[in-house]
């Protein structure tokens, strides 16, 4: 069995709404195993962009730990974070992110090249064209469709080779058929270069493509609710 990349214990985020406290999470403990596709699904409001947020370094918690490689992030400065994200994660959000003024490829290698590493074009390429953005390459993200601006964030968070990808929500914003799509395509590149992927979502189809869904209520995960996808 493949071995764990991907640790939270008991892990805690609340927040301050007035005179009230928001328990975003309660106590979760959540992992997941090296190549494997997870799926978390919940209700909005139940902790799980929190929870995919405090695994990808970009927040910290109250209490609990993540350890992501055998590392626990709270051993890491600001700095050590962002080197972090950037060598190790490739996100994917809801909203695409695209730099506007940056044609699809120009946005493919930002990160890349952000962080001074080396720009694999044979891989770019080759994504690229997996993903059927390659005649986008010098379009501007305003020029392309929601699903082509999708398929271009995920050529994006693949670009640097990352072992771990996360996605919030990748199909929020597309209609059912091209998220379906989005979907399988992840799954196919999930598998070809051998990452870890975690998708937060509501919809239990989409959550179905993944390999094991784990659910989340009122954030905490649910006894027993961790299930196989067919």
């Amino acid at each position: 069995m493949n071995r764990i990349i991907i640790k939270t214990s008991n892990l805690k985020k609340y927040y301050q709404m007035g005179e009230s406290a928001v328990k975003a999470l309660d106590g979760v403990d959540f992992e997941a195993r090296e190549r494997e596709f997870v799926s978390i699904i919940g209700k909005s409001g139940s902790g799980k962009s929190t929870l995919l947020h405090l695994i990808g370094g970009l927040d910290v918690p109250d209490s609990g730990s993540v350890i992501v490689d055998g590392v626990n992030l709270a051993d890491m400065d600001n700095e050590q974070l962002a080197i972090f994200r950037r060598r190790k994660v490739g996100f994917i959000f809801q909203n695409y992110n695209l730099i506007p003024d940056l044609n699809i490829y120009e946005n493919i290698i930002f990160p890349t090249e952000l962080d001074g590493g080396h720009i694999d074009d044979e891989f770019i390429h080759e994504i690229m064209a997996v993903l059927r953005i390659s005649a986008k390459r010098e379009m501007l993200p305003s020029q392309l469709s929601g699903g082509e601006q999708q398929r271009a964030a995920i050529a994006r968070a693949l670009a640097a080779k990352p072992s771990i990808i996360l996605a919030d929500e990748p199909t929020g914003n597309l209609d059912t058929a091209t998220g379906h799509e989005v979907m399988g395509l992840l799954k196919t590149l999930s598998k070809k270069y051998q990452q870890t992927m975690v998708i937060i979502t509501h919809d239990q189809d989409i959550a179905q493509i993944a390999d094991r869904i784990v659910r989340i209520e009122d954030g905490r995960t649910v006894k027993g609710g961790d299930s196989y996808a067919g």
